[in-house]
C-alpha cells in the first residue's frame, strides 16, 4: 500500500525533543548565568519541539486511519558488520502509534504545566533540557524499529531520570536517591543487552517484526533465555518486585517530573516491553506463570504499602506500583490487549492526578488519616507496610553498599597508587596521611602497608598497591636523575586539569551530548 507521508516525516516524531535538549544544553554551557531572562525562550523551545512531535504523530495516525498503519519504516543503516545489520528504523504499528500519541500528549501537557510551576527556579533551563531529553527518549522507545534503537531510548530515559531525581543538587538526599535509582536500573540494562546479544546470535537480527515472525523458530529454552533478559529490563524499569525499592525514593524531583517519569510514562516502559515481547511469551509459556505471580505480588505490595503512606505523592506512587503490577499480571495471563488498554487509561489518569497534587493539598480541610482502620487492627501487617516490607534496606545491602565499597576501593587506589606514582600530593582525608618510616635502604615504607583492602577487590588492590609503591620509590622516582619524575609531574597536572574541567557541569553536559552524537 502506498504511503502518503515521506519516511523522513516519521523521523520528526522523536527528533525535535532531542534537538531541543541539545540546543538548551548548549545554551546552558555557553551562557550559564542568564537566569530568569532565559526562561521564556527555553520554555518556547521545549514546547515547540514537543508540539512538532505531536503534529508528526497525529499525521501518522491520520494516515493509519485512512490507509492502515505504516508498519516498518527504514530510514537508513546504523551499523553494518559482516552479516549483521542494524538499521535506523521505526515500528509504526498500532501499538507504536498509540503509545507515541500518548507520550506526546502527556509530555506537552506536562511542559506547559512546568513553565509557570518552576518560574524563577535556579535550575529552570536544566529542568527543561532534561524533560526534552526524556520526551525524545520515550518517543524513541515506543517507535524504535529494533531492540538496539529501543535500548538507546532506554538509556536516555535512564539518564533523564537520574538527572531529575537529583535535580536539587545541594540536597544530599536527592543525589543519594538518584544514585539508588541509577544503580538499580543498570541491572535491568544488563538483561536488555543480554537479550540483544542472544537475538543476534540465534535470530541474526534485532528488528521487532522479525523477532515476532521468527520467535516460533526458537526452541523453548532459547526463547526463555531471551525473554529472561527482556523481563529483567522490564521489571527494573517499571519497579516490579524485587526492584520496587527505588521508585519510592524517586520522588525527590519536582512534581512535573514525578508526573511523567514515575506516574504516567517511564514506569510503563517495562510494561510496553512485555507487550512487545508477546511472541516470545507465547513460545516460552513456562515463564508466563512466573510473570503473572510477580505481577500479582507487586500489586499486593503497592496496595498495602500505599495504605500506610501519609503524603499524597507517596500514596499516588504506590498506587501506580499496584496498577503496574496488575498490567504485568495481565501479560502473564496472556491478556495483552487488556494490558495495553490499562496502560493508556492509567497513564492519562495518573498524569492528571500528579499534576493536580499541589493544588489538592491546598484544598484539603482535614489532616490525612495516618492509616486505614482495618490495617491498624493487624499490627504486624501495618508495620511491614509502613516499612515498605523492608525492601529498602535489602536493596541497600545487595546493591548500594557493594557499589559504594567499590567506589571507595577505586578512590583508595587513586589516592594511594596513582597520585604517588606520578608525584602528586595526596588529598587530606581519611584515605591519606599514612605514617611512614625509613626502610633499611633509606626508602620510605608504610608501617602497616600502603592500604588496607576490604573484600576480594580491596585485598587485590592492597597487594597491587604495595608492589607499585616499591616500584615507584626504588626504580622511578630515584632513577634517571629525576627526569622521569618531572615528565610524570607534567602529565599528572594535565590529567588533573582535564578532570577538573570534566567535573564542571557545562563540560559534563557537552561530554554527554558528544557521546550521544557518537552513538547515534
Amino acid at each position: 500500500m502506498t504511503e502518503s507521508l515521506h519516511p523522513l516525516w516519521y523521523a520528526l516524531i522523536p527528533l525535535p525533543p532531542l534537538a531541543a535538549a541539545l540546543g538548551i544544553g548548549l545554551g546552558i554551557a555557553l551562557q550559564p548565568r542568564r537566569g530568569e531572562a532565559a526562561e521564556r525562550s527555553t520554555g518556547r523551545i521545549a514546547l515547540t519541539a514537543t508540539a512538532l512531535s505531536l503534529v508528526a504523530v497525529l499525521a501518522a495516525d491520520l494516515t493509519a486511519l485512512i490507509q492502515g498503519a505504516p508498519g516498518q519504516i527504514r530510514l537508513g543503516t546504523w551499523l553494518a558488520t559482516g552479516s549483521l545489520q542494524v538499521p535506523l528504523s521505526l515500528t509504526l504499528d498500532p501499538l507504536g502509534l498509540l503509545l507515541a500519541t500518548l507520550v506526546a500528549v502527556i509530555c506537552l501537557a506536562t511542559q506547559r504545566f512546568s513553565a509557570p510551576y518552576l518560574h524563577r527556579e535556579p535550575g529552570f533551563r536544566r529542568f527543561f533540557m532534561t524533560l526534552s531529553l526524556f520526551t525524545g527518549a520515550m518517543l524513541l522507545i515506543v517507535t524504535a524499529g529494533n531492540a538496539v534503537l529501543t535500548f538507546v531510548g532506554w538509556e536516555l530515559a535512564g539518564i533523564s531520570s537520574y538527572l531529575l531525581i537529583g535535580f536539587v543538587q545541594e540536597r544530599p538526599q536527592a543525589t543519594e536517591n538518584a544514585t539508588r535509582a541509577f544503580v538499580t536500573n543498570r541491572i535491568g540494562d544488563a538483561g536488555f543487552l543480554l537479550a540483544i546479544f542472544l537475538c543476534v546470535a540465534w535470530l541474526g537480527g534485532v528488528e521487532w517484526p522479525d523477532l515476532a515472525a521468527r520467535a516460533a523458530e526458537l526452541e523453548s529454552l532459547q526463547a526463555g533465555l531471551v525473554l529472561m533478559g527482556f523481563l529483567l529490563a522490564a521489571f527494573a524499569k517499571s519497579a516490579v518486585l524485587p526492584f520496587s525499592a527505588w521508585i519510592g525514593r524517586a520522588l525527590e524531583g519536582p512534581t512535573p517530573s514525578s508526573a511523567v517519569f514515575y506516574g504516567s510514562l517511564m514506569v510503563h516502559a517495562g510494561v510496553y516491553l512485555l507487550i512487545r515481547c508477546e511472541p516470545l511469551l507465547l513460545v516460552a509459556t513456562a515463564l508466563m506463570p512466573l510473570v503473572a505471580l510477580t505481577g500479582l505480588a507487586t500489586a499486593l505490595y503497592g496496595w498495602l504499602a500505599g495504605l500506610a503512606q501519609a503524603d499524597i505523592k507517596s500514596g499516588l506512587m504506590f498506587s501506580t506500583t499496584a496498577q503496574v503490577g496488575l498490567m504485568v499480571l495481565w501479560c502473564g495471563l496472556g491478556w495483552f490487549d487488556l494490558a495495553t488498554a490499562h496502560l493508556v487509561l492509567h497513564a492519562l489518569w495518573r498524569a492528571y492526578q500528579f499534576l493536580h497534587a499541589p493544588a489538592l493539598m491546598h484544598w484539603m480541610e482535614t489532616p490525612t488519616q495516618p492509616f486505614v482502620g482495618w490495617l491498624a487492627q493487624r499490627l504486624p501487617l501495618y508495620t511491614a507496610a509502613l516499612h515498605r516490607f523492608w525492601l529498602d534496606p535489602i536493596a541497600d545491602w545487595l546493591l548500594v553498599r557493594p557499589t559504594r565499597q567499590l567506589a571507595a576501593d577505586v578512590r583508595a587506589f587513586d589516592e594511594r597508587i596513582l597520585k604517588p606514582l606520578v608525584g602528586l600530593p595526596q588529598d587530606e582525608g581519611p584515605l591519606t596521611n599514612l605514617p611512614l618510616t625509613r626502610g633499611p635502604e633509606g626508602g620510605a615504607t608504610a608501617k602497616q602497608g600502603l592500604t588496607e583492602g576490604v573484600g576480594l577487590l580491596g585485598g587485590l588492590m592492597a597487594w597491587l598497591a604495595d608492589r607499585l609503591y616499591w616500584f615507584e620509590v626504588r626504580l622511578v622516582l630515584e632513577g634517571g636523575g629525576g627526569r622521569l619524575r618531572g615528565l610524570l609531574d607534567g602529565l599528572a597536572k594535565a590529567v588533573i586539569r582535564a578532570e577538573e574541567l570534566l567535573e564542571h557541569p557545562r563540560y559534563l553536559l557537552l561530554l554527554i551530548m558528544a557521546t550521544l552524537v557518537v552513538i547515534l
